[in-house]
């Protein structure tokens, strides 16, 4: 009988051990998906209290542990121990599976290092509190004590990651904070050094990166990689990445709360500011467009002196922060401003990108063509070429270097899989986006053209009338399928389309991504394109 116990005993500690460490790591998981940030992370546990925080296997295993309890004083402890051992690892094994898949995965930085150990050591105080009293016991009795140690760390997961976090926050702003004076010293010490500031609701990352492109006909350029725009991004550039050879550091500033921006500034003040858009990104944090407006125009604000400020005139709030700049500014338009310095007419799509025709402010014209896609990257191409005209460079060698530009990941990036072309614009969709990816979907030659798409989300209070707004535009570009990922999530999308009586027939519902993809993979033919509109973030398909 002690054989089979302990032998019971270590399955249902190893069941209960994977549990509670999978959903410690899970926890991390959104912590750093959530940027580390107490509020947000509070408000994403508050949101999923019910379906993830607490789940029903805690209310199951309490309860085995209960009449556990009440068993040992009826009938003998060992037989009680012999039912609730099995029942226990029952209950955790059959709980929920948390992905094994992630899109953007747990990185283990030094910062999530160093905040996985006093998370862990939480963890571990409740069953070490329980053991130990269940071994002072000496009986079954005292398994059941050393058990409930092990609920109690499993259902306080996310606690210890919030309880760990505070323990780290001093040292890790004291660490935050010499990473910023290091940055500091040595932009301080490089007066030869160019920095191009690139901020906006939407583009800052096709931005930089066409910039660098087009500026490395006649510099050495270093740009930040992927979406590298918080404080911490900006550090690891300068300090980790810059190399004396470089004559330009192109960078991008991202804003989530108010006071973001200076503080990005503080590091790196640009001596070239670009401004792409101001959209409803963020809108849950920074409350309206204006206020979102009044944040991104401190970029302008702290453009050195004399420094050129590039805008994106046919964006009226963009537009108006030529008030603000100290230096001059240069106006761009994909709309035929009156105002513009230079603007993009001719705009065309085919399956090998885009073609668009530049001129500039002396009256020269020049064609483009790249392999981007969409009005929004035309725009993206001409603040590129606006800084590198105020850089002294001539326009058909940028139009040269255009044709190199390759589409970035998940951005309208376009690829044939099996005669099927595919338009891949899963990264962090947005209303300007999303309308002009189905444009450019409903202008391609071919079969049949579908949509995928989850919809949009982080829009505070605007996401269901710009989600029901994109329903109603979808329906307006006669596509032959629509195929919403999530109902609950999609219901916005999908009341747009039935006020626009979109046919019925042409619009399915799937509960998830892959179960899109395995419908549509027997069904699609050669010719067909298809157009992936955002993929939610992992905290977001929980």
């Amino acid at each position: 009988m002690t054989t089979v116990l302990v032998l019971l005993g270590v399955i249902a500690t190893l069941f209960a051990g994977w549990r509670a460490g999978r959903r410690v790591r899970f926890f991390l998981h959104i912590f750093q998906l959530e940027t580390y940030k107490f509020g947000r992370y509070g408000r994403w546990l508050t949101r999923h209290m019910g379906t993830t925080v607490v789940r029903p296997s805690h209310g199951a295993g309490a309860t085995v542990l209960l009449l556990g309890r009440l068993g040992v004083s009826v009938v003998d402890p060992a037989t009680v121990a012999l039912g609730v051992l099995p029942a226990w690892a029952v209950v955790f094994i059959s709980s929920r599976r948390y992905r094994s898949q992630e899109k953007k995965p747990l990185a283990f930085t030094d910062r999530m290092t160093r905040l996985a150990i006093p998370v862990g050591l939480w963890a571990l105080l409740p069953v070490a509190a329980g053991g130990l009293y269940g071994w002072t016991l000496g009986t079954p009795t005292g398994l059941l004590w050393y058990l409930g140690g092990f609920l109690v760390a499993d259902l306080g997961a996310p606690l210890w990651v919030a309880l760990g976090a505070a323990l780290m926050h001093p040292l890790e702003t004291a660490i935050q904070n010499g990473f910023k004076r290091q940055a500091r010293r040595r932009l301080r010490d490089r007066s030869d050094l160019t920095v191009v500031g690139i901020t906006g609701s939407y583009g800052k990352t096709s931005t930089k990166f066409i910039t660098a492109e087009l500026l490395r006909q006649r510099y050495n350029v270093y740009a930040t990689p992927s979406s590298y725009n918080t404080p911490m991004g900006l550090c690891l550039a300068v300090n980790e990445h810059l190399r004396p050879e470089h004559q330009v550091l192109v960078l991008e500033y991202g804003i989530r709360y108010p006071g973001d921006m200076d503080e990005l500034c503080d590091i790196a003040a640009p001596d070239t500011s670009v401004v792409t858009t101001v959209g409803v990104a963020h809108l849950e944090t920074m409350g309206t467009q204006d206020r979102i407006a009044t944040e991104k125009g401190r970029l302008v604000e702290r453009t050195v002196p004399d420094g050129p400020a590039i805008l994106n005139v046919d964006d009226d709030r963009v537009a108006a922060m030529a008030e603000r700049a100290p230096g001059p500014v240069w106006r761009v338009s994909t709309e035929g401003h009156p105002d513009a310095d230079l603007t993009a007419t001719d705009i065309r799509y085919d399956t090998t990108g885009t073609t668009f025709e530049v001129t500039d402010d002396t009256g020269t014209a020049v064609p483009f063509q790249t392999q981007l896609l969409g009005r929004h990257n035309v725009l993206n191409v001409l603040l590129a070429v606006a800084v590198g005209r105020s850089m002294g460079l001539r326009l058909r060698q940028m139009a040269h270097a255009a044709r190199r530009i390759e589409p970035i990941e998940h951005r309208l990036q376009l690829r044939q899989q099996n005669g099927v072309t595919i338009i891949d614009d899963a990264f962090n969709s947005n209303p300007v986006g999303a309308r002009n990816a189905v444009e450019i979907l409903s202008e391609m030659e071919g079969n049949r053209r579908v949509i995928v798409t989850p919809g949009m989300v982080e829009l505070g209070e605007q996401q269901w009338d710009e989600n029901e707004a994109l329903g109603r535009f979808i329906a307006q570009h006669d596509l032959d399928l629509v195929a919403l990922v999530g109902d609950d999530q999609t219901a916005p999308i999908q009341e747009g389309l039935s006020s626009a009586q979109f046919p019925e027939e042409r619009v399915k519902v799937f509960s998830g991504l892959s179960e899109a993809q395995e419908f549509l993979t027997p069904h699609l033919e050669a010719g067909d394109v298809v157009l992936y509109e955002n993929d939610l973030p992992d905290q977001y398909e929980v």
